[in-house]
């Protein structure tokens, strides 16, 4: 189960990323994400109100502190991709995010056999290059590479953090931790806004746009669940490496709905992915 939950969790992160990339073309990215996350927060609470099982403290404080790391991690990504190139930021925060919780995971004495091992660096191999956007983004902005890596890396420390913190609240449950997280997400997100002093209305946005926003808030509590709901069936590194493959289903969205034509690193990134989940699977 932890396979088919984290390949679910995947596929519902990167089509998450594919529609709140798209709202953004149209607004800025803190009305995005104040719109995502009010959005997610209300299905969220939604779910957790009907689902069964009562809220525990516990996994409302791990999910608020997940969520508030989360945030700052989503506003770090952003800052770098707007102010670095993207062929160095993107991949940066996907391997360190999944190579933290996968140390964790190792610490805490999780020992997959051989064949999970060598699926799980393909999987990282395929991350990094499913992530690049190849040369032309780096040219655009020239002598920015330390930079770049700075917020790559630290907004990679935060989502590596928000896995582990996530998946300590799902040990209380499933759906109220996920709701608590995405109301620390937008806690920070408004934060953001009001230290940054940012209109959170996404003026003239048609409603295409708002409604890409409000999926993507909503698609990304259902990635969250299928990410909790992983941990709890399997182990935590496999889980987070699994996830962890999301950018490879955002990249295949924008080739067959944009019809964006897909780079070498990137077509190689899928193939290795493919592998690396065969063996992860046999």
């Amino acid at each position: 189960m932890v396979i088919l939950f984290g390949l679910a969790a995947a596929v519902l992160y990167g089509s998450g990323d594919f529609l709140g990339g798209m709202a953004t073309r149209g607004a800025n990215v803190l009305a995005v994400l104040t719109l995502a996350g009010t959005a997610g927060a209300i299905i969220a609470l939604a779910a957790a109100a009907i689902a069964p099982g009562p809220a525990n403290l516990a996994g409302l404080a791990w999910g608020t502190s997940a969520g508030l790391i989360g945030g700052l991690g989503l506003i770090i990504f952003y800052v770098g991709l707007a102010d670095g190139p993207m062929s160095v930021v993107a991949p940066v925060s996907g391997l360190v995010s999944t190579v933290l919780p996968v140390t964790v995971a190792l610490a805490e004495g999780e020992r997959p056999g051989a064949g999970v091992y060598a699926g799980a660096l393909l999987c990282l191999a395929a991350i990094v290059l499913a992530s690049s956007a190849g040369d032309t983004s780096a040219a655009q902005h020239p002598g920015r590479p330390g930079r770049a890596v700075a917020c790559g890396v630290a907004a990679g420390v935060s989502f590596g953090l928000f896995f582990l913190l996530i998946r300590n609240a799902g040990q209380s449950g499933e759906v109220w931790p996920v709701a608590a997280g995405r109301i620390g997400e937008l806690a920070a997100v408004l934060a953001a806004a009001a230290v940054l002093r940012r209109g959170l209305l996404p003026r003239g946005a048609g409603g295409r746009l708002l409604l890409a926003a409000a999926g993507a808030g909503v698609i990304d509590v259902a990635a969250n669940i299928c990410y909790v709901a992983a941990t709890r069936t399997g182990m935590l590194g496999l889980a987070v490496v699994l996830a962890s493959l999301y950018p490879g289903v955002t990249v295949l969205l924008a080739r067959v709905v944009l019809g964006e034509r897909l780079r070498w690193v990137q077509r190689v990134g899928l193939g290795l992915a493919a592998i690396g989940i065969l063996l992860v699977a046999a």
